[in-house]
């Protein structure tokens, strides 16, 4: 009788242990909720995350905590998230960069970018843009590609760095137009758009902005396509490279993230609260102004998308040798 007793006891006790875990994803969330946002304040990342902040808190009940945590192209902050307790009080406003490219060309960023973090839901996403100068005598990709190999492997494209996003798509771009370009990077997005204004170099694969658009407009730049697989209502009228070349497709996207082992009910809950936001008439248009289209999705299609990505542009960067400068 007494080893049932104590054989019960423990039954009981194991019960009662399984069923706490279960008792605080139900009270989920119960206190702030820090999201981690990689870079220093004032950039559209940033601008992005303070956007949701507020609706957010509101859907979830309890303070979104925005922190910056800026250093290492963004890999800084990122590796404290995938450090941190999966227990969805800690989250990660991720992007391309840190989330998929920079652990390619970084050494011991100190994450995975697959197997330390579970994928929540897509914010946004935005097309990169192709831009040449006004003397490049193209009208379409096509007439850019052609121009290209009429060249010889001498025309000149802008990127922000070595390693960034616009840097790895054109890379992308030549490989698969099967042409050669001469990289010639710069400090930022900014200095690489006078640059072409300018005709320091003939062309430029970057997210638009509106000094690009004004000189779209003044005739100072030719805007030949779109990079995202679909037309973008961001560029209406502008087709996607991927007309002339099948298959090019890249997105520049934002998400929130969580640690590995974060518990599905925690991120279906993540999930949900975020579906919501981005949903907002006003989101959407708030979104639109920073170039970006709002857009949710599903943890899985998030994690599918990723598990995609990280594989595309390793191809790209051991091929062109890209390292961090």
């Amino acid at each position: 009788m007494e080893m049932l007793r104590r054989w019960l006891g423990r039954r009981v006790l194991a019960g009662v242990l399984g069923v706490l875990p279960l008792a605080a994803m139900a009270q989920y969330p119960d206190k702030p909720i820090r999201l981690v946002v990689p870079y220093a304040p004032g950039g559209t990342t940033d601008i992005m995350a303070r956007t949701l902040q507020e609706p957010l808190s509101r859907v979830l009940g309890q303070p979104v905590v925005i922190d910056n945590k800026a250093g290492a192209a963004g890999a800084i902050g990122t590796a404290q998230v995938a450090r941190a307790a999966p227990d969805g009080y800690t989250l990660v406003f991720g992007n391309n960069g840190p989330s998929a490219i920079v652990p390619l060309i970084q050494a011991d960023v100190g994450y995975d970018p697959i197997k330390d973090f579970v994928p929540v839901s897509l914010v946004s996403l935005a097309p990169l843009v192709l831009v040449t100068h006004a003397s490049v005598p193209a009208t379409d990709v096509k007439g850019l590609i052609d121009f290209a190999k009429s060249q010889a492997g001498s025309v000149e494209y802008a990127t922000a760095g070595a390693g960034s996003l616009g840097h790895l798509a054109t890379e992308l771009f030549a490989k698969t137009a099967g042409i050669k370009l001469v990289h010639v990077p710069y400090k930022g997005q900014a200095p690489s758009t006078m640059a072409v204004i300018g005709g320091e170099v003939k062309m430029l694969l970057t997210t638009s902005s509106d000094t690009m658009a004004a000189a779209v407009t003044s005739g100072k730049l030719k805007l030949l396509g779109v990079s995202s697989a679909q037309p973008s209502p961001l560029a209406p009228g502008v087709p996607p490279i991927g007309m002339t070349l099948p298959g090019f497709a890249v997105d520049v996207w934002f998400g929130i993230l969580a640690p590995a082992g974060t518990p599905p009910a925690i991120v279906a809950r993540l999930n949900a609260a975020i579906r919501e936001v981005v949903a907002l008439p006003e989101i959407q248009k708030r979104f639109v102004g920073y170039g970006c289209v709002a857009t949710a999705s599903t943890p899985d299609a998030f994690a599918a998308m990723i598990a995609a990505e990280v594989p595309k542009w390793r191809s790209i960067v051991d091929a062109a040798q890209i390292r961090a400068q």
